[in-house]
């Protein structure tokens, strides 16, 4: 039975069935007024962006697009569901019945998944009735705002290891079950080779990787017992953990008498050890020149111990022979920026057959919103390099090459442009239509392809660990008029 409840687990985790209430109680409390006000049907476009990156960040990895689609093509409110919030005593018995037939029929556009975007650019688009499209925003916040995050930590994190292989170490301090496998799905997205997490292995086809705890060291009477041991099971793929009692004097020489016993047995296995606390650049040069006195030339040196992009940058500039790194707590929390600012704004609503553009207005111009249906279009360099991006609106004509012309995002009534354009191409893609996905899902493995593709043909400026060249996102021509004339009228959109 307890096998059967795993498996039933992992089906419903994968399909994303009875997330129905993963939600804010005001959706419903809105939902429940739009249908008492007659405007079920209604219809209106909502946009998914962001208005900063992460600290010290030049670019983003969009990611949770794909887990977002199964939970919305398998949402279905179940009778335990209606049963609940019958039990609240503030929904009407017809708003039930509404909810308890519910499927959903929108229209979602958006750039895929492994895509690089930047600040301010519609990353998702929803259009369908109001009440649908509006239910939405917890739920596809709550998907796209935590994988994005982890993906461009990882991003980062890969581009400082300069294409050492990065391990992604961090279930033990993630923010519960679904941080864990979340987490380990995005970190792999933006470039991690691995994972220690197995359900994350099994559900998403991560390869999964570890060593040995410390624990495993001193449940034995030697430390190279304890090697002697573990070699003998794990031939193959043995990486010893040598700092359980003093890495230099014992670790590193009792792991390199194990080697040289695995070599004498027949065994063509590349020594490895892995360095867990202490000076990282220190020991490793000292574990090195061990090894290599020893006829190792080519050893596995993997570091971890509270990694991140900064550290793993500095330790190279320190010369550092480590040549593998396993990052845990600092990766899986995206430890200095604990949330994405995803929002998800309304951007047009339908009337008498029409659509009018919608804009939020602040008295802090950052936030004031981007109005209208929009098409996300990237302008490319003779290299295939992104030069910039034009937010235009949907059914506008733009230049497809040499000098493309807009409009400031926070001044719309300046020109502005991207010189050199060598093409163009409109981001957004049809992926979910009349109830479900427009095609089958990429593999994860096709996702990560795509995210290092872009990143690989993103400029250096961009990619700087500090004071990154910000990306251009501006305006086109008309989108540009549009924000400027409901900058002084909002409400005649």
């Amino acid at each position: 039975q307890r096998g059967a409840a795993v498996t039933d687990m992992n089906a419903i985790w994968r399909r994303r069935e009875g997330l129905a209430l993963l939600t804010d109680y005001y959706e419903l409390t809105m939902l429940a007024g739009y249908w008492k006000a007659n405007r079920a049907q209604e219809q209106a476009v909502f946009e998914y962006f962001f208005r900063s990156l992460p600290p010290h960040a030049g670019f983003a990895v969009a990611a949770g697009l794909n887990p977002f689609l199964d939970y919305l093509e398998h949402l279905r409110f179940s009778k335990d569901d209606i049963a609940y919030l019958r039990s609240l005593k503030v929904f009407e018995g017809g708003f039930l019945e509404f909810l308890q037939e519910f499927r959903p029929s929108c229209t979602v556009r958006a750039v895929p998944e492994g895509t690089l975007v930047f600040p301010h650019e519609p990353v998702v688009q929803v259009q369908g009735t109001l009440m649908e499209a509006q239910f939405l925003e917890s739920a596809l916040l709550n998907f796209l705002n935590h994988q994005t995050l982890i993906a461009t930590k990882a991003a980062r994190i890969c581009q400082a290891a300069e294409g050492e292989p990065v391990l992604e170490f961090g279930l033990r301090r993630a923010h519960g079950p679904d941080g864990g496998l979340s987490g380990s799905r995005a970190a792999y997205i933006g470039g991690c080779q691995s994972t220690s997490n197995v359900l994350a292995g099994k559900i998403y086809d991560i390869p999964v990787a570890g060593t040995h705890a410390h624990s495993w060291v001193m449940s034995f009477q030697s430390e190279i017992e304890a090697f002697r041991v573990f070699a003998q099971q794990y031939a193959d793929r043995c990486v010893l953990l040598v700092d359980t009692y003093d890495t230099i004097e014992s670790g590193v020489p009792n792991a390199i008498t194990v080697y040289k016993e695995m070599r004498a047995a027949g065994h063509a296995v590349r020594p490895a050890i892995r360095l867990d606390s202490g000076d990282l650049a220190k020991l490793s040069k000292a574990a090195h020149k061990l090894m290599a006195d020893a006829g190792f030339d080519d050893p596995l040196i993997v570091a971890s111990n509270d990694l991140d992009e900064d550290l793993i940058a500095d330790l190279k500039r320190q010369g550092a022979k480590i040549n593998a790194w396993g990052v845990g707590t600092k990766l899986i929390t995206a430890y200095d920026c604990p949330a994405l600012g995803g929002v998800y704004k309304l951007v047009a609503v339908q009337r008498d057959g029409r659509w009018q553009a919608r804009i939020k207005l602040s008295s802090n111009i950052e936030k004031a919103t981007d109005p209208g249906r929009k098409e996300l279009v990237r302008c490319y360099g003779a290299d295939g390099d992104p030069l910039g991006d034009v937010l235009c609106e949907t059914g506008e004509e733009w230049a497809r090459n040499g000098r493309v012309a807009g409009r400031r995002r926070l001044q719309p009534h300046i020109e502005t442009r991207i010189k050199d354009v060598a093409y163009t191409e409109s981001l957004f893609q049809t992926v979910f239509e009349n109830g479900r996905r427009t095609a089958p899902p990429p593999s994860i493995h096709e996702v990560r392809a795509r995210a290092q593709q872009q990143l690989a043909a993103l400029p250096e400026e961009y990619k700087r660990l500090r004071n990154p060249q910000v990306y251009d996102v501006m305006l086109s021509p008309a989108i540009g008029a549009l924000k400027e004339k409901l900058l002084a009228a909002p409400d005649e959109g």
